[in-house]
């Protein structure tokens, strides 16, 4: 689900707890609303991910929400991303 859409789950208070979670070198986003999980993804529909834990805290500070759960279990800063 894209930025403009998850910022309207948002306000209208759809939006149950959000988690930032790590897998590999990179963090993703997780929504978790009545109907399940939802992931943050770029208008393309790919998963949209952050190199650093501060510029994902950001972009779920600028969604509206000034709480968020950090998963760091799968977390490897050391990990070298696959060219592709």
């Amino acid at each position: 689900m894209d930025e403009r859409t998850l910022k309207a789950l948002v306000a209208a208070g759809a939006v149950r707890k959000i988690d930032i979670i790590a897998r590999g070198a990179r963090f993703h986003i997780e929504a978790v609303t009545p109907n399940g999980a939802i992931t943050a993804e770029t208008r393309s529909g790919k998963v949209r991910t952050w190199v650093t834990l501060d510029a994902a805290a950001r972009w779920v500070r600028g969604l509206g929400v000034g709480g968020a759960s950090v998963n760091l279990t799968h977390w490897q800063p050391a990990q070298r991303e696959l060219a592709v």
